[in-house]
């Protein structure tokens, strides 16, 4: 345990020393990897997705921008290459963006990781991880970022599923195609199961964390992930979603594992040396449990200098 430790406070250091280098090298990552995901999984512009120059630029403006700019380059990206699609579907992408947008400046704006990350993680297969760390890491607010990011991957989703039935229409047939593919998308029984699952999580986990019992942290990851589960089982029984069992299994355990490596950087405690303090000023009682955080001492290395005297 000492060793993960060491380790743990080699990373908090090395990043504190270079992060003026380290943060926009990991917003470059961060857009550069939702921009090839985009256009991977549409492609239908080829001016956006036929130069990987476009993406690097773009990529590498996101780095030197505020964070909230790779959210909505990406759902530029997306935009455009909907409205390659049809007019109707680019039309349609950039208003549900701009109520996505409202809601998330209005209510999380810190949260763009959430939002650029959630379709990621879906294709992945591992969305549950957002909901759990948005709850260990974040406020309820946050049911609002998971929606948009969960609404964003199914708007993706339907549009390549769709791509010929929506191009098939006539042109002429402009109100079909509002129709069919706003039908589509707010007629997605998975996608709403999903968003009421995930709001589910992050309000379980965060209550429980804030728990004064100890490994709160845990318990909430864990009853999350179980009421996660119950309620995309239900969902799956009253929806018919087809929602692979083994497969959300397995991904939700393989969340558990990444928030449980992110609680060990973020909150990492030593319930064993747990204080309970009691003390008193002219207006209160005081009533305070302490529970120091789990650190270690890394060990400085010492060079002796040995001189040879002729």
């Amino acid at each position: 345990m000492s060793s993960l430790l060491e380790m743990r406070e080699k990373v908090r250091k090395f990043y504190s020393k270079y992060e003026v280098y380290l943060t926009p090298l990991f917003k470059f990552i961060l857009a550069l990897i939702s921009l090839l995901c985009i256009n991977a999984n549409l492609g239908y512009m080829e001016r956006l997705s036929g130069s990987i120059i476009i993406v690097l630029v773009v990529a590498l403006m996101c780095s030197f921008l505020p964070r909230n700019f790779i959210a909505l380059l990406s759902a530029a990206f997306v935009s455009g290459h909907l409205y390659a699609v049809s007019l109707e579907c680019g039309i349609v992408a950039i208003g549900i963006f701009l109520l996505m947008f409202v809601l998330y400046f209005r209510f999380s704006p810190k949260d763009t990781l959430i939002v650029v990350l959630l379709p990621i993680c879906f294709l992945l297969r591992i969305p549950y991880v957002i909901p759990i760390v948005a709850g260990l890491l974040c406020a309820p607010v946050s049911v609002v970022s998971v929606s948009c990011g969960t609404i964003a991957y199914y708007l993706i989703r339907y549009v390549h599923e769709n791509e010929a039935t929506i191009s098939n229409l006539e042109a002429e047939e402009g109100v079909a195609r509002f129709r069919y593919v706003i039908d589509g998308i707010l007629g997605n029984k998975e996608m709403l199961v999903m968003i009421i699952a995930f709001a589910a999580i992050v309000i379980t986990v965060y209550f429980i964390r804030r728990l004064s019992v100890d490994h709160s942290w845990t318990i909430g990851m864990v009853v999350g992930a179980v009421l996660g589960v119950v309620i995309l089982l239900m969902g799956d029984l009253v929806y018919n979603t087809q929602m692979s069992i083994a497969g959300l299994i397995l991904g939700m355990v393989v969340s558990l594992l990444i928030a449980k490596i992110i609680q060990f950087f973020a909150f990492n405690v030593d319930y064993s040396r747990t204080e309970y303090v009691q003390f008193e000023d002219d207006e209160y009682y005081y009533y305070v449990k302490a529970v120091p955080k789990n650190s270690v001492a890394q060990a400085q290395k010492r060079v002796k200098k040995i001189t040879s005297v002729l």
